[in-house]
């Protein structure tokens, strides 16, 4: 009988050198989707725009994924074709949106240079900087995304049957300092006469972390050769077919964490987009103050998800960790909308929101769903969190211009303040339909038998 070698992804060693080549690439990815937060007031004062128009240059982000369902389209292209070709495209289609973003915030663009003139010869309502970036967005977050599903399927890989919910967390953690990184930067890399070199900044850092990746698959080649030659490759009925979709959208647990997926990123990640200017507007702090002040959710996370992910492997609960996450969301907001409760400590306790849920969330897609399709369950779970990312930060900067009527950005440089009490509350809103989602999963668990409040790997997976 023929001895079974040792996989590289049985090193521990190994596998966490892994986890952190492909976070790199996340945490890039992370620095340059909230780059332009801090910088919102600058961009209005620089590209006279208004604050629709920012909402929709951000929000341009999760139209690909939310309109073309180019998420769940990168999910199944990840499950027939594999990880390396479907990661190596993404990760370019984000480093051309990057640099296309920042070109439409450059001087050199905004005084006439290459596509001004087409961009000025539609949708005139809307000027030749905003069209651009939302394009250069629009391109970014075709790639961000399904990189993220691609990273997912990674730590799947080399994870399942180990410290899998420790690795999600600290593969969170990592990115989430690339956030954090973007809004203590970001204010303070405006040099005089280049005020968006933070954004070109941001290219940088991309294209630093598809190196990483670049390194990153000499490995995956590695452990594919491994896993081949130990006859450890997917059988015929376990490959992935068109038909598991279905499966996929039959699946109740599976429809409540996406679920909860969708609203709970809904009253966070476009919060973020504004929580500097609300700072600025509602507690009268600088703009990097108030990037600081921002910046210490993502740093929160960095702390808490790998605590919240090592309790998860041990202990389970899961999905009474989503229902905590979601009611302490819930708390923070209406504390945000009705009082001038602590800035410092709401953050902080959004932070440890913002960790017991992904932390809990993420690895219990792996129970939920068979490894043979799990890129194209993440690629639906992302297409439908980027339905939030793509309208929430439309609708709040609709709802911040009309409860603010007037207000122009020359009045705010000279010292008026936005009322920012209606945007907030549509946070809260998607954070009760989030406690709901939740709520119903752990109901659904007691009888789906997936044991998502059991400890990692405990129960195998079905289909």
């Amino acid at each position: 009988m023929n001895e079974v070698k040792k996989l590289l992804k049985d090193s521990p060693r190994a596998r966490w050198a892994m986890m952190v080549l492909v976070s790199l690439l996340m945490a890039a990815n992370y620095f340059f989707y909230d780059v332009l937060s801090p910088l919102k007031s600058t961009l209005q004062e620089q590209l006279n725009i208004s604050s629709s128009d920012y909402g929709i240059i951000v929000g341009f982000y999760a139209f690909p994924n939310t309109f073309l369902l180019m998420a769940i389209l990168g999910g199944i292209i990840l499950d027939k074709l594999g990880i390396r070709p479907t990661g190596s495209l993404f990760a370019v289609f984000m480093l051309i949106g990057a640099v296309l973003t920042a070109y439409g915030a450059s001087d050199y663009y905004v005084q006439g240079g290459i596509g001004h003139e087409f961009m000025s010869s539609f949708l005139t309502s809307y000027s030749p900087e905003v069209k651009m970036m939302s394009l250069g967005m629009l391109i970014f977050g075709l790639g961000a995304e399904t990189s993220i599903v691609v990273t997912s399927k990674i730590l799947v890989k080399w994870f399942k049957g180990y410290e899998i919910a420790l690795a999600f967390a600290l593969n969170l953690g990592m990115a989430r300092i690339g956030s954090a990184l973007a809004f203590n930067l970001a204010p303070r890399l405006k040099l005089d006469g280049f005020w968006s070199f933070p954004i070109w900044f941001g290219v940088l850092v991309l294209l630093i972390g598809f190196l990483t990746f670049l390194i990153y698959l000499i490995y995956d080649v590695k452990l594919d050769r491994q896993i081949k030659s130990n006859e450890r490759l997917l059988a015929k009925d376990e490959e992935f077919h068109i038909s598991d979709l279905w499966k996929l959208l039959t699946n109740r647990s599976f429809l409540f964490i996406a679920a909860l997926c969708v609203t709970f990123y809904a009253a966070v990640f476009p919060f973020l987009k504004y929580a500097p200017d609300f700072f600025f507007h509602k507690f009268g702090m600088s703009e990097q103050a108030s990037g600081d002040i921002a910046s210490l959710l993502p740093y929160g996370t960095v702390l808490f998800t790998p605590i919240f992910g090592w309790l998860v492997d041990k202990k389970g609960k899961s999905a009474t960790f989503m229902i905590y996450g979601s009611l302490i969301l819930i708390i923070v907001h209406l504390l945000f909308s009705f009082t001038n409760f602590n800035v410092y400590v709401l953050m902080i306790l959004l932070g440890v929101a913002f960790s017991l849920v992904p932390a809990a969330m993420w690895p219990s897609v792996a129970k939920i769903v068979p490894e043979s399709r799990i890129g194209s369950a993440y690629g639906a779970m992302f297409s439908l969190q980027n339905l939030g990312l793509f309208a929430v930060p439309i609708l709040a900067g609709y709802v911040l211009d009309k409860t603010n009527p007037g207000i122009t950005p020359e009045m705010i440089e000279a010292g008026s303040r936005l009322e920012y009490t209606p945007t907030i509350l549509i946070f809260v809103a998607f954070g009760v339909l989030g406690f709901i989602f939740a709520l119903l999963l752990k109901w659904d668990d007691k009888t789906s038998g997936y044991g998502l409040e059991l400890p990692s790997n405990v129960v195998e997976e079905k289909s």
